[in-house]
C-alpha cells in the first residue's frame, strides 16, 4: 500500500477554510506570528502551504514546519484584506515576511505647517507633527542649496523658533531677518497671515506648480520694465533665474503635468533593492533607495505589492500621486488601486512603464537598483566582522570542526557540449585569492557531473604530490592578475578545509565520489544550488536552509558567482584562440585583418554563415582575400 506524502499535523480538516476573502496568520508553539498573507479565496490560498511538504519552495518548507497553527479572519472585500494584512504585518513584524531597510537616513525638507508661522528646514526626522516634506535629497548639501535659492523667490521664515519668539516678543527683527535670510513675521516685513500666503505659494510650487510662478512672475517683469520700474523688474527677473537654477538641478524627464512615483526594483532569491524616484511636475523631486531581505519565495508581482503597500500604507493623502508606475503588474493591481484611491480622494492608476519616456526612466531606476543589490551583497561579505560571522555560520552549518579558512570552489562551463572548461577560484580568510585561481579544459566527457568528477580527481592528486609544486613556473594572467592556465604553483597543494561546487545533489554525488576515490574524504564538501538557493551536503535527501541574513550565505553566493564568472572568462578566451588558429590557416590573412574580422562577424559560425561579397564589404579584404575565407571555412575537415 502506498504511503501519502508527508504534511503538517495542524492542517485544518476539508472544508473547514472558508472561500471568502480574508487575512491568515502562522503561529509557532509559542503563539508568534511568522506570516501574515491575504487571499481573495482563502480555502485555495491556503491549499498551496498544505501540500506534501516535498513539493514546497525550501524557504516555504521551512516556515510550514515552524509553524504549529494557522488561522484567518475573512473580510468583506478584497480591499479590506489589503489594508489588515498591512497593518497585521506593521503590528506583529513576522519573521517570514519581507523584511524593509532604507539604505540611509535620508535629510527632507521639511515645512513646520503645525507652527503659528511656519518655516523651512533641512531635517532626517519624518515625524515631526505637521509637516510637509520634499524629498528625500541624495545629500544635505543639496537640500540646503535648494532652499537657498527657493526663499529668494519665496521668502518664508528660516530662524528657529527661540530667535521667532524672542523677536516677536521684543518687536526686534531675528538675526535671519536682520540680514535677508529670513522671511517669517519675525522680520517684521509681512504679517502673520501674508507669511502663510507665502508658504502656500512655496508648496504649491515644490508640488510641481513651477510653471504657474514661471508665467505669473515674467508677466510681473513685464509689467513692471513697461512702467519703467526697472527696480521692481529686476526683483522679478532676479526671482526667475532663482526658479530656473531650481528647475535646473532637477531636469524635466516626463511631460511637464505628471505626477507619478516610479519604483525600480532588482532582485535575488534572497534579497531585492528598491529605487523609488518621486516625480512632480514632470521632474524627479526625489529618490529614497531601500532593501529588502526575503524569507519566503516571493518574486515579481507580489513583490511590487508589498512594495507598494510599505510605501503608502502611511502615507497622507498629499503624498500619493496620480500615477504608480511599476516594473511588473500586481495581481491584486485593481484592489490597490482602490485602495490608494481611498487614501489620496481622487483616481489613482498603476501601471507598467513599457515604452517612451517612461520606460527610459524605469531602465534608468532599475540599473540604479541593480548596482545597489550589487553593492548591498559586496559589503556584506567584504567586512572583516561580516567574513568571521561566515565562516563560524559555515562551521555550525555545515558540522564542520573548524572554520573553513580555506575554501575552492569549482564551476563548469561549455558552448552547447563543446569547449568544455572548468573553474576553481580560492577564498582564503573569506576573500577571494587571484592569484591561485586555476582553470582546467575537458577534452572527452559526458555530462558536467562527470566533468566535474574529472576535474577534482585532477586537482586531489596534487594533494599527493606535494614535492611536484616546488616548480614555480609563470602562468599566464591577465591584466588584472587572474590567472588563466593550468600551471604548477607551491600552494596548489594546499589542502582545502570546504570544496565547494556550483549545483544540487548529482554534483554533490560526483564531488564526493571524486573525494572517495583520491582518498581525500577528510575535506568537507557542499553544493549551492542556484535556483533556490539551498546547500546540499553528500548522501542528505534534504538540503541545509541558511537564513535569509546569514553571512554563510553571501559568502556561498559569492563563491559561486566568482566560479561562474572565472569559467565563462576562460571559455571565451579559448574560443577566441580556437578561431584565430583557424583563420590564421588563411593565405595572406595577417593578425590585424583576423582581429577586424572577429570585431565584425564575432565568430567562425557566423563568418561561415557569410557570402564572399559580405566578407568582402569590410577594410582590407578584397575579393580575392574573401574568396579565400569563404574557400578555407567551406573546406570539408579532414578525416
Amino acid at each position: 500500500m502506498a504511503r501519502s506524502a508527508p504534511t503538517v499535523p495542524y492542517k485544518p480538516k476539508p472544508g473547514e477554510i472558508p472561500t471568502n476573502p480574508g487575512v491568515y496568520r502562522f503561529r509557532d508553539a509559542d503563539g508568534r506570528v511568522l506570516y501574515v498573507g491575504k487571499a481573495k479565496n482563502l480555502r485555495a490560498r491556503l491549499s498551496n502551504y498544505f501540500a506534501p511538504l516535498h513539493t514546497l519552495h525550501e524557504r516555504t518548507r521551512r516556515m510550514v514546519t515552524t509553524a504549529s497553527s494557522v488561522e484567518w479572519t475573512v473580510v468583506a472585500t478584497d480591499v479590506d484584506s489589503l489594508q489588515l494584512e498591512y497593518q497585521w504585518i506593521k503590528e506583529f513584524d513576522p519573521p517570514f515576511n519581507v523584511r524593509y531597510k532604507d539604505d540611509k537616513s535620508y535629510p527632507f525638507m521639511a515645512i513646520t505647517l503645525a507652527d503659528e508661522a511656519p518655516r523651512v528646514i533641512v531635517t532626517r526626522n519624518r515625524r515631526i507633527p505637521g509637516a510637509k516634506y520634499f524629498g528625500p535629497y541624495p545629500k544635505v548639501w543639496a537640500v540646503h542649496d535648494t532652499i537657498d535659492l527657493m526663499i529668494k523667490v519665496f521668502p518664508i521664515r528660516t530662524c528657529s523658533d527661540s530667535s521667532y519668539k524672542k523677536a516677536m516678543a521684543t518687536g526686534r527683527p531675528c538675526f535671519p531677518g536682520q540680514i535677508g535670510r529670513c522671511g517669517g513675521p519675525c522680520s517684521m516685513k509681512v504679517t502673520i497671515e501674508e507669511h502663510r500666503a507665502i508658504v502656500e505659494d512655496f508648496i504649491a510650487f515644490m508640488s510641481g506648480g513651477d510653471q504657474r510662478f514661471t508665467r505669473a512672475l515674467t508677466a510681473r517683469m513685464r509689467e513692471a520694465s513697461a512702467a519703467m520700474d526697472y527696480e521692481a523688474a529686476a526683483g522679478y527677473r532676479d526671482k526667475l533665474q532663482s526658479i530656473d537654477a531650481v528647475l535646473n538641478k532637477s531636469a524635466l524627464v516626463l511631460a511637464a503635468d505628471t505626477d507619478a512615483d516610479l519604483f525600480g526594483i532588482a532582485e535575488d532569491e534572497l534579497a531585492a533593492t528598491v529605487q523609488h524616484f518621486v516625480i512632480r511636475g514632470g521632474r524627479v523631486r526625489g529618490v529614497r533607495a531601500t532593501t529588502i531581505e526575503k524569507e519566503i519565495d516571493i518574486t515579481g508581482g507580489d513583490l511590487v505589492d508589498q512594495v507598494l503597500q510599505r510605501t503608502y500604507g502611511n502615507a497622507a493623502a498629499a503624498d500619493i500621486p496620480k500615477q504608480v508606475l511599476v516594473p511588473a503588474m500586481p495581481d491584486d493591481a485593481a484592489d490597490l488601486e482602490e485602495w490608494l484611491r481611498e487614501r489620496r480622494g481622487k483616481n489613482v492608476t498603476i501601471q507598467v512603464a513599457q515604452r517612451g519616456a517612461k520606460a527610459d526612466l524605469m531602465r534608468t531606476a532599475s540599473l540604479n537598483a541593480q548596482q545597489a543589490l550589487m553593492l548591498h551583497k559586496t559589503r556584506r561579505t567584504s567586512d572583516y566582522v561580516a567574513r568571521t560571522q561566515a565562516l563560524t555560520d559555515l562551521q555550525e552549518a555545515l558540522g564542520l570542526a573548524e572554520a573553513p579558512l580555506r575554501i575552492e570552489c569549482y564551476d563548469v562551463s561549455h558552448l552547447s557540449g563543446t569547449n568544455v572548461v572548468a573553474s576553481m577560484v580560492v577564498f582564503e580568510d573569506g576573500l577571494p585569492r587571484k592569484d591561485q585561481y586555476r582553470s582546467f579544459g575537458v577534452a572527452e566527457t559526458t555530462d558536467d557531473t562527470d566533468s566535474l568528477y574529472q576535474v577534482l580527481t585532477r586537482r586531489l592528486a596534487y594533494l599527493d604530490r606535494p614535492e611536484e609544486n616546488e616548480v614555480d613556473a609563470a602562468p599566464d594572467a591577465t591584466a588584472d592578475g587572474e590567472v588563466v592556465t593550468e600551471r604548477r604553483k607551491p600552494r596548489f597543494a594546499y589542502r582545502p578545509q570546504l570544496l565547494v561546487v556550483d549545483g544540487g545533489q548529482p554534483q554533490v554525488a560526483a564531488a564526493a565520489r571524486a573525494l572517495r576515490d583520491a582518498g581525500h574524504e577528510e575535506v568537507a564538501l557542499c553544493g549551492i544550488a542556484k535556483r533556490l538557493e539551498e546547500v546540499w551536503l553528500p548522501d542528505e535527501e534534504y538540503p541545509v536552509i541558511l537564513p535569509r541574513t546569514s553571512e554563510a550565505l553571501y559568502l556561498l553566493q559569492r563563491l559561486r558567482d566568482e566560479a561562474h564568472r572565472f569559467a565563462i572568462t576562460h571559455q571565451r578566451r579559448r574560443r577566441r584562440r580556437d578561431i584565430q588558429s583557424v583563420l590564421a590557416e588563411v593565405p595572406g590573412l595577417g593578425e590585424a585583418r583576423i582581429k577586424a574580422l572577429l570585431r565584425h562577424f564575432g565568430s567562425v559560425a557566423a563568418l561561415k554563415k557569410a557570402t564572399p561579397d559580405e566578407i568582402a564589404e569590410l577594410p582590407g579584404v578584397g575579393p580575392k582575400l574573401a574568396a579565400a575565407v569563404y574557400a578555407h571555412l567551406a573546406a570539408p575537415v579532414d578525416g
